[in-house]
């Protein structure tokens, strides 16, 4: 019974970095989101979204606060090739946009990476 539970035991600990590798993992294929331009700060403090934020999300994504999109009740930070893409994004708050590029999620953080708009 004592080698049964610890070869059980032995596999658990195993086994255990590879279900954390798997959180951090990546889908390098791109994808496209379908959502609301949102400001990341005003979205977490107080679920500030919709035309009625948008004019406010406009001024913070200008003045630097991070950008996301909105899809289905998930938040993903938004972030072009390496670099923000507020300048593009800004006029977009609180408007329904689609955007392609990477998915990335890590310690509860997703992000859509490498983004572009797409133009429909």
């Amino acid at each position: 019974m004592k080698l049964a539970v610890t070869l059980a035991f032995t596999a658990a600990l195993a086994t255990a970095p590879l279900a954390l590798a798997e959180e951090a993992k990546s889908d390098a294929a791109s994808k496209e989101v379908t959502g609301e331009i949102v400001d990341i700060m005003c979205y977490v403090d107080h679920n500030a979204t919709g035309a009625k934020h948008a004019e406010c999300g406009e001024k913070c994504i200008k003045n630097g606060g991070p950008v996301g999109i909105l899809s289905d009740g998930k938040a993903y930070l938004v972030v072009g090739a390496h670099k923000p893409m507020n300048d593009e994004l800004a006029p977009l708050a609180g408007k329904t946009v689609t955007l392609k590029g990477k998915m990335a999620s890590n310690g509860g953080i997703s992000m859509l990476e490498n983004a572009e708009i797409v133009k429909k």
